[in-house]
């Protein structure tokens, strides 16, 4: 995203960064349009259904439709019994605990209170996305039916009524999937991935021949570099594919993203080429050919020809760094599995998929949250009690959604939501009652409506996460509006109070998640980045403990968690565009050089987790004694090393030096001499793959080191 950095931080006085914005947010990419067709499909499926069996709550499965995961048809199918799964136990949850409560008026509102804290912790600490938003929703939505004066039987068919519009959304989004989708698991994350690298290749070879660059190539990688890779990671977040594919194509990601943002931002040189920078980048063009091709084949990216050691002097300072990322590619696939989506993880080796996360029980973080949240939603529902303002309601169902992109947020983004409710409640929502729904009185004319506003909501919430809120909101505020029952409202004071609902509820949204105790998104991504260098510390010297049970549980947390906080320093580095003060160029600096280090944080991580292995003492990866010891000795200067670049960043007193190249030798030497000693092993397999890694555990590290250093020079 370094190509939006340039506009945004050269005209932010005058705004006129807007209209780039936009351009970088609407313009198509490939399969955008059809992904959009089945969002607005399986949403009208839902409408025409709910309106011809004049079901209730007909915006929940609207909502519904429009959330669940897409990343592939076999994904979707997958995740269906999930999704089916959770909404029953949303549904059982209400029904029983309000059976225990409700002839005890006392504890009514501790349950309220307790299960909108469930709700939020619900979507905290839940792997499965989709999921989150089914139990979430149903919960925001079921829990204000027992407040009402009308026998528990009401409340009852009320409750199954929701859930069967929730799976009736469920059911039409696999319906449109399974139709119409013919795509290989993992194809959304590899084919955008391939393109972007071969706009980059194509470019490159262009100038190497020294001809003209037509502008067909120059148009394709300037698309590439406005497209972005914030899509790419959405999808990874909210997939259900393997933790080990989920890793090897978010670092995939990240230097892809690094390289077409370094091409897309750079002009060439007027002068002409030497034939050595021409050699280099046409070595280059080929090196990335090889990789799309492995990429599209499911095989190991590979390199056809390695650059040489060292750095040659050259007028081009941009093919070093593109020679740099481009090698690190195939070392994030070092020791891995097959490139595939679902390949079952190894026992012992790779973290089993769970419904929950690893650090459900010891992460701090998923409490919090919840705890925010629940105040959130309750004083929501507080307000609209005591106020006896039954329509403004949906405050509370406002605060659930909202939530689900909350986490990782900038602040700055509450704007864009604020904006699409208004867009969505009171242009489109109430616009259309009072100029167009007046003069339709078929269904026909009222799905043309729907399918207008559907298809723009859809476009942009298939944008970035920098605006795909307030496609979110605008949907929502509408459906609200137009969706709540299955006639046509004839009262512009229920749409009135709706809108207002969903604005009060983003008005507790800001003041509890963005004002108590928020940080800026340039400080929040700075602290997680920190964080990531000293989990990665901690991983390095794990395991610790003796037992292997909770050394493996330690392991899958601390893995997980890495994985999450570096793609969350990278949604925080999208807000920091959206941050105007005084020091937003200082600001944008620091924004590029984390960026610019990531590529490299997330190799090493990798690296770390087959090393792990090793350490552990896995089948196959064992290792002697005697090498034993000089491996703990390396690892530990190796988290020794990440633990000072944390407070070289932070501006505390920095640590004792390492040496970690001297480490690396003397493990070398301890791995010859058990070799020289005892001749029948010196072929085992551990040996021919464990120093490798560990060299490049080392020049990965002290490459690191170098580049933050250099950051004060």
């Amino acid at each position: 995203m370094s190509s939006v950095a340039q506009p945004i931080a050269g005209r932010a006085s005058s705004l006129s960064w807007v209209g780039q914005f936009l351009k970088e947010e609407f313009t198509p990419y490939p399969g955008r349009f059809g992904l959009v067709a089945r969002m607005v499909l399986a949403v009208t499926i839902v409408m025409i259904v709910s309106m011809t069996f004049q079901l209730s709550f007909a915006f929940q499965g609207a909502v519904i439709a429009l959330l669940v995961s897409r990343e592939s048809a076999r994904s979707t199918l997958q995740s269906a019994y999930t999704l089916v799964l959770f909404t029953g136990l949303a549904a059982i949850y209400l029904l029983v605990s309000a059976w225990f409560i409700i002839s005890i008026p006392a504890l009514h509102l501790l349950w309220v209170f307790a299960s909108f804290f469930l709700a939020f912790f619900v979507i905290s600490a839940l792997n499965n996305y989709s999921a989150a938003v089914i139990f979430s929703a149903i919960v925001a939505v079921g829990v204000p039916f027992w407040d009402r004066y009308v026998p528990a039987e009401r409340n009852v068919e009320d409750t199954l009524r929701l859930v069967l519009i929730t799976v009736l959304g469920i059911t039409a989004t696999l319906a449109v999937e399974l139709t119409l989708v013919r795509r290989k698991p993992g194809d959304q994350i590899v084919e955008p991935i391939v393109r972007r690298l071969e706009a980059v290749g194509k470019f490159l070879a262009c100038l190497a021949e020294g001809g003209p660059i037509d502008g067909k190539t120059a148009s394709n990688l300037a698309h590439q570099g406005v497209v972005g890779t914030s899509r790419l990671r959405r999808i990874l977040l909210r997939s259900n594919y393997s933790p080990h594919f989920v890793e090897q194509m978010g670092a995939l990601t990240a230097l892809t993203g690094r390289i077409v943002d370094s091409v897309a931002s750079w002009t060439p040189p007027s002068a002409p080429l030497s034939d050595d920078d021409r050699k280099r980048m046409r070595r280059l063009a080929e090196n990335l050919a090889t990789i799309c091709a492995d990429l599209l084949a499911r095989k190991t990216p590979r390199l056809s020809e390695p650059p040489p050691a060292g750095i040659a002097l050259s007028a081009v300072p941009i093919l070093a760094e593109l020679e740099r990322v481009v090698s690190l590619i195939p070392e994030t696939f070092i020791g891995s599995h097959p490139l595939n989506a679902y390949v079952p993880p190894a026992s012992g080796e790779d973290p089993p998929q769970r419904i929950f996360a690893w650090d459900t029980r010891s992460n701090a973080e998923h409490i919090k949250f919840a705890l925010k949240g629940c105040l959130t939603a309750s004083l929501c529902y507080v307000f609209y009690n005591l106020a006896d303002w039954q329509g403004i309601s949906t405050s509370v169902t406002t605060c659930f959604l909202t939530a689900l992109s909350t986490i990782g947020a900038s602040r700055q983004k509450q704007v864009l939501r604020f904006a699409g409710a208004t867009v969505g409640g009171f242009v489109f929502g109430m616009g259309s009652q009072i100029f167009i729904l007046p003069f339709v009185n078929t269904i026909g004319g009222f799905t043309v409506l729907f399918i207008v506003v559907t298809a723009l909501s859809s476009w942009i919430m298939t944008s970035s996460t920098r605006l795909s809120y307030f496609g979110l909101q605008m949907a929502l505020a509408y459906y609200l509006i137009n969706l709540q029952e299955f006639a046509f409202q004839t009262s512009l004071a229920i749409a009135r109070d709706r809108v207002v609902g969903v604005l009060f509820g983003l008005i507790m949204m800001w003041f509890v998640f963005d004002q108590l105790g928020a940080a800026p998104a340039l400080v929040a991504m700075k602290k997680t980045f920190v964080a990531n260098l000293r989990s990665l510390a901690r991983l390095a010297r794990e395991p610790v403990s003796t037992d292997t049970r909770t050394a493996t549980n330690t392991y899958f947390s601390l893995r997980e968690s890495i994985s999450d906080d570096v793609d969350k320093v990278r949604s925080l580095a999208d807000g920091v565009l959206l941050e105007f003060d005084a020091t937003r160029e200082q600001g944008l600096a620091l924004r590029r050089e984390i960026l610019a280090w990531q590529p490299l944080l997330r190799t090493l991580f990798l690296t770390q987790v087959v090393l792990w292995k090793y350490r552990a003492q896995l089948p196959g990866f064992a290792l002697p004694a005697p090498v034993r010891l000089a491996q703990r000795a390396f690892d530990g200067q190796t988290a020794n090393m990440l633990d000072a670049m944390a407070d070289g960043i932070e501006r505390k007193t920095p640590a004792q030096e390492t040496d970690l190249k001297n480490t690396l030798a003397q493990l070398a030497q301890a791995i010859q001499a058990f070799r020289l000693q005892h001749p029948q092993d010196a072929m085992a397999p551990q040996f021919q793959t464990y120093l490798p890694l560990s060299t490049k555990a080392e020049r990965l590290a002290t490459s690191l080191k170098n580049e933050i250093q250099s950051r004060d020079r």
